[in-house]
């Protein structure tokens, strides 16, 4: 049976239900303390550290409570038949999650109504079982048992009355509240619950039946169960021995086939079911109109995207069945995917240790009565979804994207919501004095045990509740605060019609049936309107299924990049994150897999659907819009149900007398007999024919298929590449529930660190090969750069790693986040040996060294310094966000692997925080971790610094002169302004007689550009720098603005000022890993080597030639072009492209320079912008003469604005120099689309011929027009300057 509930090839015969199991106390081993209640108090004082036998006095669990709120043991005392071959009993599990508590007394004076609920058992492979149990009580006739129950009052009373008079202040009340209803407050309540007379009182113990299917028809199985107990309630025996209703519903009722339904039936009346048709959703018969009344829409709708995103979610309430239901309910919405983690909607108390997973899980765990929030320890939080259903409350992950077009899609479920007549915001989300009724009327409930169960369809128990006081007074209650009273309401069995015209049973199930339908195709719409185009982005690399399996990890099978390119900018955060789960992998893995197999059903129902919307639709893939389309097929969906109800297909063979020994099977009020197990052992031999019709086809499909299923490939090693493909990135199936020795706990720990270990070497290898291009686009990632967005988002997945890591196997829990916890207590401890503080300091790799021996001081490297860093953070609020902002920063410095190694290597402190079998104390896997780790030390990360964009940061500058050419201290006033990605500091003055300066500002993001200058006062005023270096002191990111001109009035080309283009300094040059596989590098200011050439202080250099210059423009032309086509959050710095080491400027400066007549005329540097300037004199001063009146009129207006652009410049109020001057009319000509103008009039000005050769390139007419042409491909971009580029420039 696979995961969505469907027979598969093994599930030969299609019967309704697999079993009919009893439960209940043993008469014969009589009463024994529940051993996993035992087994829950020692992994609870194990998690305090405290020791076993203190645990016995202080747990509370078993031995403070008076004896009726114990738990004892339950046993299986029957289940018919002992066991099917696909689909073993297994005694211990159904047991556990029968009767989770075990089993529990009850005297005549408390509430003893039954109670529903359903579980689910998730096989290993995936595929599920589901149980629905009916649970009520039954008078004890054992006398030893009864006996028991009073010598266990007696010593409790004894020991109660001791420990009052050992303290005084010890008051009642404290008494009462040692109770499990933390509500009897008055005496005489106290000592009625907490007595038992074995002479005055009735003893009661629950007991409770149950069946179990292979699909969750709940509704059905419940009217069933219902039945049954009221046969064995009434006054009246059932018309047949309750056998023949067993057999019947076992082994002579089928399951409906698909798309049709069936009649049945029970003790007193027809069942009806029913199942969707092959192209429909799945069947699903949990009633959603519960969940939205528990959580309330909006909050539903964050709980389902922290269940799409893999998030740990924790459901908790009083209620199994609530658990149960809201489980069940999300998961359903989940169509076309499938949760693929651990699934537990009922935890049972023994199994609590499962909340130390370290993977992503959907627990529910039942909360105990007066137990709040704040008393629940759990591991971990970071990533943790909380859902208190009880009080409508949930609790979010930081850092949680929306769902896309979130409010429209509300709006669209509150209008299927109010069509049904359900507020939107759920039934327990009222106004304050509607608060304080709902309080009352949960005490009210709670006095009477039953855990708040009053759903208004929770039982078809109108008969025996009609007379119940509780509801008379919930009733009374309800009428005088004036709430409307449908919510609370028991439904009347199908025969009665209620007495206020309220509708009949079945009309109210036909609707929860059409709003389930209803709701689902809502949010499957979603689905099918965000993916409708995921086919074309699917990678099919591999010729056959062997191939594709054996090479399943290193294969991409999504175009990710391309995927999120043709997104709307909106869903973005969502589905960069969505596309990474595994359940969204495991739908493109079925998709691969649907080449070679039969498709996987939830698939095939999705892309029907998206055929018709292609058929409807005649829409372009590539338009992607993010405009909300509603769903369309509400009215037909709901159509094909009321159909299939109406109109029953099948009728089941009725019950009947069975071949049975006489005076078996005696009938006596209130006691479930003993049923006669031959009779129930085996099913009748050829009576049905019906459904060994319906299964022949089935069979003979199954046949077939296995026979044709790759005969060349082995059967058992295709099962087992299946197996491992399928639960790749998988850390855990599912938790056994039936065998809890200590050494399955141990082996389940171990899969926990194998997978862990296995998840951490698949993120950082992701993160490897996304950064590093060539290796990325051989890989079929499109073009080799990374966006930020996809860069974030594995960053974020590293982070929520982290902390599932340092979650697993914690001791004692402090505070939401694991790691910022252990950072803490080693800063603690560190600070306190502060006086060897060496010990904690690597000195880093950071000395930069120049050759004129000034150096920038190093940076110590000191992970409490990177603490301290995040601690002085204002902006962040909480622990999880200071653990994350630590990874960044880490992270950006290259030091998270060397960093989490010296946290580690306090081993003290690690064996105080973690248990024996934690992750972080398995040796050998926590080297391969940091190894892992380490491996990011190849790539640069900008993840702090674009993430924390307001922070201030200290930044330290040092200006390098060059001493043997200039003097190093300039007698002038020099000043600074450092400009970055984020802003600029605006000129700051250096102090007289300094190199170096520390100052600090908000977040420049990554620098870009410096301005240097000075006054030009003083006798020393001409300064020959070489370059400036700026670090940020918290990421320690160096960057060296290379100059390698003077400063000053009559020396070179006159600059007072100069603008310099800055590049990242590698921080760790000499390491191994980073020579192999760096990124490549940043693009730079011009070399010092071609600036000193261009201004002939040198002259050695070689000049390239006119190719070379030629090359040079069109790969700085198709930089820019480039840069436009990535989205604009990835673009970097225009600035660098412009003005750096390859940019337009200097590509530009090598066309002007080629061919120019010497630089040197009578000792007196000769510069372009003087040739500049003589154009501009002749342009201002000639008439053009041109072949006819429209070309002259567009000269003319070009040579205008050149002139004014010149003169711009040349009157600014900065003291820039030729150079300077000739990069921002470059700039000004680029953003403003003259620059192809320009030129041609250059080319053709009479200076020309004086200032050229012959052979300059400028002289060349071809070349002059491949160079127009070249140019004119920036015209459709919208070019934004930096404004320290051409401040001051007015034009």
């Amino acid at each position: 049976m696979s995961g969505s509930g469907a027979p598969g090839p093994g599930a030969a015969p299609c019967r309704f239900a697999h079993y009919f199991v009893l439960c209940g106390i043993d008469a014969e081993s009589g009463l024994e303390p529940d051993e996993l209640a035992v087994l829950y108090k020692w992994l609870e004082a194990d998690l305090h550290g405290k020791s076993s036998d203190t645990a016995d006095k202080t747990s509370g669990e078993n031995f403070d409570q008076s004896p009726l709120r114990r738990t004892f043991k339950s046993k299986v005392l029957a289940h018919y038949p002992q066991n099917i071959e696909w689909n073993p009993f297994d005694q211990d599990a159904v047991n556990m999650l029968c009767m989770p508590k075990g089993l529990s007394f009850r005297t005549q004076a408390d509430n003893r109504d039954p109670q529903l609920h359903s579980f689910i058992i998730t096989r290993e492979d995936g595929s599920r079982t589901y149980g629905f149990v009916l649970t009520f009580y039954e008078e004890v006739t054992s006398k030893q048992i009864c006996t028991a129950m009073q010598t266990l009052y007696q010593m409790h009373n004894a020991e109660q009355y001791s420990s009052v008079c050992a303290s005084s202040s010890c008051s009642m009340d404290s008494l009462a509240s040692s109770i499990d209803e933390g509500d009897a407050t008055s005496l005489a309540k106290l000592q009625r619950y907490n007595s038992y007379d074995i002479s005055r009182d009735t003893l009661y113990v629950s007991k409770c039946i149950c069946l179990i299917t292979p699909l969750p028809f709940m509704q059905a199985c419940k009217k069933f169960l219902v039945q049954l107990y009221k046969a064995v309630t009434s006054q009246q025996p059932p018309p047949l021995p309750l056998e023949s209703y067993i057999h019947n519903i076992l082994y002579e009722v089928p399951l409906p086939p698909p798309g049709r339904s069936l009649k049945f039936y029970g003790v007193y009346e027809p069942i009806i079911c029913q199942r969707p048709g092959p192209n429909e959703l799945p069947l699903s018969d949990y009633p959603l109109r519960e969940v939205f009344e528990l959580l309330g829409l909006e909050n539903l709708v964050q709980v389902f995207t922290c269940v799409l995103l893999e998030m740990q979610i924790l459901l908790y309430s009083q209620d199994y069945q609530r658990l149960m239901t809201v489980a069940e309910g999300i998961t359903t919405l989940l169509f076309p995917f499938q949760w693929q983690h651990v699934y537990v909607p009922i935890l049972p108390a023994s199994l609590l240790h499962f909340l130390d997973a370290p993977v992503p899980y959907l627990m529910g765990l039942q909360s105990k009565e007066g137990t709040d929030r704040s008393k629940l320890e759990l591991p971990q939080e970071a990533n943790l979804c909380f859902v208190d259903i009880d009080n409508h409350f949930i609790e979010l992950p930081e850092e949680f994207p929306q769902f896309p077009n979130k409010l429209e899609f509300i709006q669209e479920i509150s209008e299927v919501l109010l069509q049904f007549g359900i507020p939107p915001e759920g039934n327990l989300h009222c106004s304050d004095s509607a608060t304080k009724l709902k309080n009352l009327v949960l005490s009210d409930l709670v006095n009477d045990k039953k855990n708040g169960n009053i759903p208004s369809n929770a039982l078809n128990m109108y008969e025996l509740l009609k007379g119940n006081e509780t509801i008379a007074r919930l009733q009374a209650l309800a009428k005088r605060t004036g709430v409307t009273m449908e919510k609370m309401t028991i439904t009347a069995p199908l025969a009665e019609k209620k007495k206020d015209g309220k509708l009949p049973c079945e009309e109210v199930e036909l609707r929860d049936y059409k709003l389930n339908v209803q709701l689902r195709e809502v949010f499957a719409n979603r689905f099918t309107q965000m993916f409708a185009d995921y086919e074309a982005f699917v990678i099919q690399a591999a010729p056959d299924m062997e191939s594709w399996l054996t090479n399943r990890e290193q294969m991409q099978n999504f175009d990710k990049a391309s995927f999120l390119s043709d997104q709307p900018e909106p869903y973005l955060p969502f589905l960069s994150r969505f596309i990474e789960t595994q359940m969204f992998a495991t739908f493109i893995d079925n998709k691969i897999i649907s080449q070679w197999e039969e498709k996987d059903p939830f698939l095939r129902v999705f892309d029907s659907r998206i055929e018709k919307i292609r058929l409807y639709n005649v829409r372009a893939p590539a338009l992607r819009t993010s405009n909300y389309q509603k769903c369309s097929t509400l009215k037909e969906a709901a159509q094909s149900i009321e159909q299939r109800l109406m109109k029953i297909d099948h009728t089941a063979i009725h019950p009947h007398l069975l071949d049975m020994k006489i005076g078996q099977g005696k009938y006596e009020q209130g006691f479930f007999p003993k049923l006669q197990s031959d009779v129930l052992a085996t099913g009748p031999t050829n009576n049905n024919r019906w459904a060994s019709r319906s299964t022949t086809t089935q069979r003979r499909k199954d046949r077939l298929r296995q026979h044709s299923e790759h005969i060349g490939l082995d059967n058992d090693l295709r099962e087992k590449y299946m197996q491992e493909a399928r639960s790749l990135g998988k850390n855990l199936r599912q938790p056994k529930l039936s065998d809890l020795s200590p050494a399955v706990i141990a082996q389940t720990n171990w899969k926990f660190v194998e997978g862990l270990l296995k998840e951490c070497r698949m993120k950082t290898k992701r993160m490897l090969v996304e950064k590093m291009g060539h290796e990325a686009v051989e890989l079929g990632h499109g073009e080799a750069n990374i966006t930020g967005l996809e860069e974030n988002t594995l960053i974020a997945s590293l982070c929520d790693l982290l902390e599932r890591i340092w979650s697993h196997g914690l001791q004692v829990k402090q505070g939401k986040s694991a790691l910022w916890s252990h950072l803490l207590q080693y800063q603690e401890r560190e600070e306190k040996q502060e006086h060897s503080a060496e010990s904690p300091v690597a000195v880093g790799t950071e000395r930069r060294k120049s050759d004129t021996g000034i150096i920038l001081p190093t940076l110590r490297v000191s992970l409490i310094q990177d603490m301290r860093h995040v601690q002085n953070m204002s902006e962040i609020k909480t622990d999880v966000g200071r653990a994350r902002a630590w990874i960044r920063l880490s992270l950006e410095k290259k030091l998270l692997s060397q960093h989490l190694k010296q946290l580690l290597s306090n081993q003290a402190l690690a064996k105080k925080l973690y248990k024996r079998y934690a992750f972080l104390r398995c040796e050998e896997e926590r080297e391969q971790f940091l190894y892992h780790l380490l491996s990011l030390n190849a790539v640069d990360y900008f993840c702090f610094t674009s993430v924390f964009t307001t922070i201030m940061i200290p930044y330290r500058s040092v200006i390098i002169p060059i001493k043997k050419l200039s003097n190093a201290i300039t007698t002038s006033n020099p000043w600074i302004c450092v400009s970055g990605e984020l802003g600029d500091t605006g000129v700051m003055q250096i102090p007289k007689n300094h190199l170096e300066m520390t100052f600090e500002c908000q977040n420049l993001g990554k620098l870009t550009t410096v301005q240097i200058g000075h006054d030009n006062s003083g006798l020393l005023a001409k300064w020959l720098v070489d370059c400036v270096m700026v670090r940020n002191e918290i990421t320690g990111h160096t960057y060296k603005f290379p100059c390698g001109r003077w400063l000053g009035k009559g020396v070179d080309d006159g600059s007072l000022e100069r603008i310099l283009i800055g590049e990242l300094v590698s921080s760790t040059p000499d390491e191994e890993l980073g020579k192999q596989c760096r990124t490549p590098p940043q693009q730079k200011s011009p070399t010092t080597a071609r600036r000193l050439s261009i201004t002939s202080l040198t002259g050695k250099n070689t000049k390239p030639n006119a190719g070379q210059i030629q090359e040079g423009i069109g790969e700085a032309v198709n930089n820019i072009v480039k840069h436009f086509h990535k989205p604009e959050k990835e673009r970097g710095s225009l600035t660098i492209l412009l003005c750096g080491e390859n940019g337009l400027v200097a590509a530009l400066e090598q066309v002007f320079h080629h061919g120019f007549k010497s630089s040197r005329i009578f000792h007196k540097n000769v510069f372009i912008w003087d040739f500049i300037e003589k154009a501009v004199a002749y342009f201002e001063t000639s008439d053009q003469i041109g072949d006819n009146e429209e070309a002259l009129l567009l000269q003319r207006s070009s040579c205008k604005t050149f002139c004014h652009y010149v003169n711009a410049i040349n009157t600014a109020p900065r003291n820039i120099g030729k150079d300077g001057k000739f990069q921002i009319l470059v700039c000004l000509g680029t953003r403003d689309h003259l620059l192809s103008q320009w030129i041609p009039l250059l080319a053709e000005c009479p200076p020309i011929t004086r200032m050229y050769e012959e052979n300059a390139l400028l002289r060349d007419r071809m070349t002059v027009n491949s160079l127009i042409r070249v140019l004119q491909t920036l015209q459709d971009f919208n070019i934004i300057l930096e404004g320290s580029l051409i401040k001051g420039v007015d034009v």
